[in-house]
């Protein structure tokens, strides 16, 4: 997903900057109101972040000027909201074109825009809604962090096709291109992000039940108690 530094023509680049801009502001706004308001999260805010870094890292060769890997946006999407997501996606993807040459300074804002502002959105959104049917929480895990995965690649396979469209078929036929090539790699990958998300909420959900309770993923008088313990099964 991250693609390479200098891949974008300047024009596309500058203007995914912009895009993402709003919504990085606008996160770190809410995670200073986190912080300030329950200091006791900010052990949970490290470990969403860490995982996000650590599972984007596993990089896998895939279209020319990208690549593919797990996101990890989905798990802190859903514990702190898609905002703070945008902060800790962008401070990743900083960190990691900085250090493991993975991304670039002029393709950040087509970066953050796909893995930390639409991946997180789209799962979220996905967990809502099965919430909302009264899905079992552990499915509702595994769709949100499954979605987000795979509609991080979508934008990046949208971002390649405008910035890259096929001489004959233009943009439609850049973004089937592109989109085809990323979906060998990326929903075996998407499957796995999902799963290994449930497993660690599971671990969640038996360790921190009243701050998950907090953040409203489990419901007081439906997940708590001994229904958390069914939940974690």
């Amino acid at each position: 997903m991250h693609i390479a530094e200098g891949f974008l023509p300047p024009a596309h680049a500058v203007a995914w900057g912009v895009a993402s801009a709003p919504f990085v502001v606008h996160g770190v706004r809410s995670l200073t109101r986190e912080v300030r308001e329950h200091p006791e999260s900010t052990l949970l805010l490290g470990a969403s972040g860490a995982f996000t870094f650590v599972l984007s890292a596993l990089k896998l060769p895939s279209v020319t000027g990208s690549c593919s890997h797990p996101t990890g946006t989905g798990l802190g999407a859903l514990l702190f909201r898609p905002p703070i997501m945008a902060v800790l996606g962008t401070i990743t993807v900083l960190f990691q074109a900085l250090l493991l040459a993975h991304g670039g300074l002029t393709t950040l804002g087509a970066n953050v825009f796909s893995m930390a502002v639409v991946g997180p959105w789209a799962g979220y959104g996905v967990y809502r809604l099965l919430r909302r049917l009264d899905l079992p929480l552990m499915v509702t895990v595994f769709a949100a962090a499954f979605v987000a995965d795979l509609s991080t690649y979508c934008v990046t396979s949208v971002q390649l096709a405008l910035a890259f469209p096929d001489p004959g078929s233009g943009f439609l036929g850049a973004l089937g291109k592109f989109g085809s090539i990323f979906a060998v790699t990326q929903i075996p990958l998407a499957v796995s992000e999902g799963l290994l998300t449930v497993l660690v909420m599971r671990l969640l959900v038996q360790s921190s039940k009243g701050e998950l309770t907090r953040l409203g993923v489990l419901v007081a008088g439906r997940e708590t108690g001994a229904n958390a313990e069914a939940v974690a099964r």
